[in-house]
């Protein structure tokens, strides 16, 4: 395993856990929210907790690149990024749902190597390194075999999502082809794919910054993430992150495939 890989994936389990502490100290407080301009919720607990990660990150590896949804890009010189999302989930935060997480990923050259999400109100952190396999709080974690649509659980965050990206037909597809659905958005549909609770995460609308630390645990953990039109990025709005047995189906419904 690479060194510098290693200590960085280390340090960024510490380092999201201690922020994500902090961001839950905010959480069912009364708290002043405001709207970007792109219509999305931002608090005090974002901009606090991004600050602490940037800080941290910044003086452990003082080399390395650090993009962050709230304060944008500081360059670096190693080859190395970090990709912060302080409060992935902000509209569940400030509504009190506990489905929100602290998502940090670590990119070199430009591929995405290591994630770390955790979510405080839930008590659990997902995490993994390339070549080194997915977890949760430690405990390996793998995609399911379930290799049937019709046996599978699809997870999205708001039908309409797919009505902005005019789906909202493929979206019913899927929502016929499969067994359940459960709108459960923001990171958490794909880790729950990555632990094999369900098959199946389709998403529209999210930034690199949402999903960045979210491919990795998904791969490590023997599943498959893609854009819609099947390539294994995150600079898309659109992703799908599945089992991989069923991600061609999955992508035909889209109209993404090229078979």
């Amino acid at each position: 395993m690479n060194p510098e890989w290693r200590s960085r994936y280390e340090a960024a389990l510490e380092v999201t856990r201690r922020a994500a502490q902090k961001a839950l100290g905010y959480f069912e407080a009364a708290l002043a929210v405001e709207w970007k301009n792109d219509q999305s919720p931002v608090t005090v607990a974002d901009r606090e907790t991004e600050q602490e990660l940037r800080s941290s990150l910044q003086r452990l590896f003082p080399g390395d690149s650090v993009f962050g949804e709230e304060y944008g890009d500081a360059p670096g010189t190693s080859g190395f990024r970090w990709v912060i999302d302080p409060i992935d989930g902000t509209r569940s935060f400030v509504r009190g749902i506990p489905v929100w997480g602290t998502l940090v990923g670590l990119e070199y050259k430009g591929e995405q190597i290591a994630g770390v999400a955790a979510a405080p109100a839930l008590g659990q952190t997902w995490h993994a390194l390339r070549g080194g396999g997915a977890f949760r709080d430690g405990k390996p974690i793998r995609v399911s075999d379930v290799s049937e649509l019709s046996e599978s659980l699809l997870f999205y965050s708001s039908v309409s999502w797919f009505m902005k990206a005019n789906r909202q037909d493929a979206f019913m597809e899927l929502v016929r082809r499969t067994q359940r659905q459960r709108g459960f958005g923001d990171f958490y549909g794909f880790v729950l794919v990555a632990q094999g609770s369900g098959e199946v995460m389709a998403e529209y609308g999210v930034h690199f910054w949402d999903v960045a630390a979210l491919k990795p645990i998904v791969e490590e953990a023997g599943g498959r993430f893609s854009d819609w039109d099947g390539i294994p990025r995150v600079d898309r709005p659109d992703v799908l992150a599945s089992n991989g047995r069923l991600h061609e189906q999955v992508l035909r419904i889209l109209g993404g495939s090229k078979e």
